[in-house]
């Protein structure tokens, strides 16, 4: 006895479309995330030259720490940002993959990873903020 599947119906189809859509929105949304990463470390680089700029234009000095981290942690944070588009990336390929050979399994890598690095990123802010209050 032949045991054939059923065959494919509307429904079926249009779930599988919604899940490739549902994928490339999250894919979207991470590429989002890490332009946002990157706008946030441009800001930070030039956060220094802003606070020259306006003490110049308000007519009163400077005062900036003698050894500022901006430039480092601005790089930091484009480097993270570009870092996070390739995973962004590397996850949507994969979850293609997944869906065309019904075998997705979730992951959680991303995720972590970037709040990790968020996490780490507030906390060294943070410890180079309050000196300055």
């Amino acid at each position: 006895m032949d045991i054939k599947p059923p065959p494919p119906s509307t429904a079926n189809k249009e779930a599988r479309a919604s899940d490739y859509l549902a994928n490339e929105r999250t894919f979207l949304a991470w590429i989002r995330t890490s332009i946002a990463i990157m706008g946030f470390g441009f800001v930070v680089v030039k956060f220094s030259l802003f606070i020259k700029q306006l003490s110049f234009v308000l007519g009163k000095q400077a005062t900036t720490p003698g050894k500022g981290y901006s430039s480092e942690i601005g790089i930091f944070l484009v480097a993270l940002g570009a870092v996070m588009a390739l995973l962004a990336f590397v996850r949507y390929r994969n979850i293609q993959k997944q869906l065309g050979s019904n075998s997705y399994f979730p992951s959680i890598f991303l995720s972590v990873l970037l709040t990790v690095c968020i996490i780490i990123i507030s906390l060294l802010l943070i410890v180079y903020l309050v000196p300055n209050i």
